[in-house]
């Protein structure tokens, strides 16, 4: 796992940072300027989502899943799993202390190539690897997390981020798509304005 050097300190800046820029841009519509030593430190290339949540329920995620500069992304996809998610209506002030925030830092996403489609549940492994499934215009990603919360195989998993991607079900099977993994390092509040732990899974 490239983790990129992330440590528990750094994941605790990530994700306290993630919620001062929602709590800025909700209560006064503004965008935060990160502090200059925080821009430093994550000045390096990297995918990542922000994930909000109440009492377990997923409250809005949006992210990145190519490398781009993470002290950027992290203000984009912190306002957008705030305000942009489609399937939620936008995060308001009352909200705001009752939502857990959650920042996954991703590796690049890397094509599973196989001769054979069957094949690929032996090439990922549920509580390591996100995937991202492409048909066409169609594309669907789900977090290493999602499979582990849901108790899923693998292919279950492969066969919800088709769905993700508003594909059939067993569109893994077809050589016409393309099944990508990546990993994640994830850093979470255990309760709102709580302790920020290193999830495992």
């Amino acid at each position: 796992m490239k983790d990129y050097d992330l440590t528990d300190e750094d994941g605790t800046v990530l994700v306290q940072t993630a919620r001062k820029i929602v709590t800025e841009y909700i209560t006064k519509h503004h965008r935060l300027e990160i502090e200059e030593k925080i821009k430093e430190k994550f000045s390096f290339d990297a995918g990542i989502f922000v994930t909000l949540s109440i009492s377990s329920e997923l409250r809005g995620c949006i992210g990145y899943p190519m490398p781009r500069r993470l002290n950027n992304a992290l203000i984009d996809a912190a306002i957008a799993a705030a305000t942009e998610d489609p399937r939620f209506s936008p995060v308001t002030k009352n909200e705001l202390d009752k939502i857990t925030f959650e920042v996954t830092v991703l590796t690049p996403p890397v094509e599973i190539k196989v001769d054979d489609p069957s094949k690929l549940t032996s090439c990922i492994k549920v509580g390591r690897d996100g995937l991202i499934v492409r048909q066409g215009f169609y594309s669907g990603l789900l977090l290493p997390q999602v499979p582990v919360e849901y108790g899923w195989t693998e292919e279950e998993f492969l066969s919800h981020t088709c769905q993700k991607a508003g594909l059939p079900s067993n569109c893994w099977k077809d050589k016409k798509t393309t099944v990508s993994s990546f990993e994640g390092v994830i850093f979470k509040e255990e309760v709102p304005n709580g302790k920020i732990i290193r999830e495992k899974l």
